[in-house]
């Protein structure tokens, strides 16, 4: 099957449009978790044991095996026979399938020990502690579960069938909040049916992604063989990309364990304001992020030095055009966006005040985040795993310093975890742009003067009437839930309009950003 050029900007919008479906249920998702449930105990333990294989799966599946796999499966579809990558998918479902399958029984048998270093502010609260490991055994096999959609995700994603990999996210929000309102009444601990919910996600992404790959001619059938030289490869490249990748995460593992030990009800604000800051990167960061992937693994087989590095231009331009706008509207508007999502009876004011604030902290790193995403595949696109290791490091050991400075130096509390985040990150993303100008595979295209001046002035134009418009944020708690809801509207879609005008009338278009894969 020979590539067929495909346009990026197409591309991207594509997946980000099926993954915004998957996002914006997401928000429904936890708009009902924060109505029904609200912060507190059993949500603290639900959102802990959920983290696990979340952890994991990025770190396993999407991160450094999607990093590792995508170039080599790349390489085996522009050189080799179909035959052949039908015995590297099946090599590899081989491997991965039986790796996770020892450490899904592992951790459900042995989950009490693995609880109590990831929990160890539970054990203050024995019933806490004992329907965290509960929740823990339930959403553990998601692990399998999910990495497996991942991997079937990754095929479609280098055969350009970025819709499906995009929309499957959505079974999960929709299995949580089919639990929360239709599971929960038949529980004791209403909570303990989201961990069912997750459970079911897993089982239903993974049948919905099978018959795609049927269609492919490329339906996985596991087989351990030994000695195939494309898995010998993807291990070598996952095993520092595993490290690389677990950087982040073990950032964010590192910030539940310290939010554990902090008043009750801090791993649920830090959980609401995450999932804030990530709408905007799940539904841009990650489509610009998984279309450009194997693009630039087929620019570097190519051996095409210079598509490389204006295709990774293109990718940042892109990603600054979204991520500067979406910062300063989380930031500006992250009061009534709170109130108007989440407020409610088990979702007081003061809720709203410490959910803000760890928002703001996140938002002031979007822009990184962001940037992260584009970078690291410059690395990963040219087998280059080690690179980004090294600076991840650097950025965790960074970032578990500030978490320690500003949560018990300076007293921040969970805000502070969110700050160090972010300040981390912008460290991460400088050294992985660094690192790329030094290897001479990124380099400055014509334009930037004024590109940079557009997008300032369209930013500046905005915040002034997101501003204008908001007005006090104390007044929106007053309102009905229809007016909320209608102001909202009108301060997002007022400001993508502004935004776009004026980018618009400074000469800016669409065609501007138009590239073939």
């Amino acid at each position: 099957m020979k590539p067929r050029p495909r346009g990026l900007l197409r591309a991207s919008a594509v997946t980000g449009s099926m993954t915004s479906v998957s996002r914006v249920l997401g928000l429904v998702r936890d708009i009902v978790l924060a109505r029904v449930f609200g912060p507190g105990d059993g949500a603290d333990a639900f959102f802990l044991a959920f983290k696990i294989p979340n952890f994991l799966r990025r770190l396993f599946a999407e991160g450094a095996f999607n990093q590792a796999f995508v170039p080599v499966l790349s390489e085996y579809r522009s050189q080799r026979s179909l035959a052949q990558v039908q015995e590297l998918v099946n090599a590899v479902a081989g491997y991965l399938g039986s790796v996770l399958l020892l450490i899904t029984l592992a951790v459900v048998l042995a989950a009490p020990l693995v609880a109590l270093p990831i929990a160890y502010g539970f054990t203050a609260d024995p019933e806490k502690f004992d329907l965290f490991v509960h929740m823990l055994r339930i959403t553990f096999p998601y692990l399998l579960l999910i990495s497996l959609t991942a991997f079937a995700g990754s095929i479609l994603n280098s055969y350009d069938r970025f819709a499906v990999p995009a929309l499957t996210p959505a079974l999960l929000n929709l299995s949580l909040i089919a639990s929360a309102l239709l599971l929960s009444p038949y529980f004791s601990r209403p909570e303990v049916a989201l961990a069912w919910g997750v459970l079911i996600a897993g089982i239903s992404q993974l049948l919905f992604q099978l018959p795609f790959l049927i269609r492919l001619q490329l339906m996985p059938k596991p087989v351990i063989k030994r000695g195939h030289e494309g898995v010998g490869r993807i291990i070598r490249l996952m095993i520092p990309a595993m490290f690389g990748v677990s950087v982040s995460q073990i950032n964010l593992l590192f910030d539940t364990f310290i939010a554990s030990l902090l008043v009750a009800g801090s791993v649920s604000w830090l959980y609401f304001s995450e999932r804030l800051m990530d709408l905007p990167l799940g539904i841009f960061a990650v489509a610009v992020a998984t279309v450009v992937l194997p693009s630039l693994s087929r620019r570097h087989a190519e051996q095409s030095a210079e598509a490389f590095a204006a295709l990774l231009d293109w990718a940042f331009r892109l990603i600054l055009l979204i991520a500067l706008p979406a910062s300063l509207a989380l930031v500006l508007l992250s009061e009534p966006m709170i109130i108007t999502l989440f407020h409610g009876d088990n979702f007081v004011t003061e809720d709203v005040v410490q959910v803000t604030r760890s928002l703001q902290a996140y938002s002031l790193g979007l822009v990184a985040f962001m940037a992260i995403k584009v970078f690291a595949p410059g690395f990963y696109s040219r087998q280059d795993t080690r690179t980004p290791v090294r600076i991840g490091i650097i950025a965790m050991i960074v970032n578990m310093i500030l978490n320690v400075i500003l949560v018990f130096g300076l007293q921040m509390a969970h805000t502070g975890l969110a700050l160090a985040t972010s300040l981390a990150a912008f460290l991460n993303a400088g050294m992985l742009w660094v690192g790329l100008k030094k290897a001479g595979v990124f380099q400055f295209q014509p334009g930037w003067a004024l590109f940079s001046a557009r997008v300032t002035v369209a930013n500046v134009v905005m915040s002034l009437f997101l501003i204008w418009l908001a007005g006090d944020w104390r007044d929106w708690l007053d309102w009905s839930t229809w007016r909320q809801v209608w102001m909202m509207g009108l301060l997002c879609f007022g400001g993508m309009l502004v935004y776009a005008g004026t980018l618009l009338l400074s000469g800016m278009r669409a065609g501007d950003f138009r590239r073939q894969a």
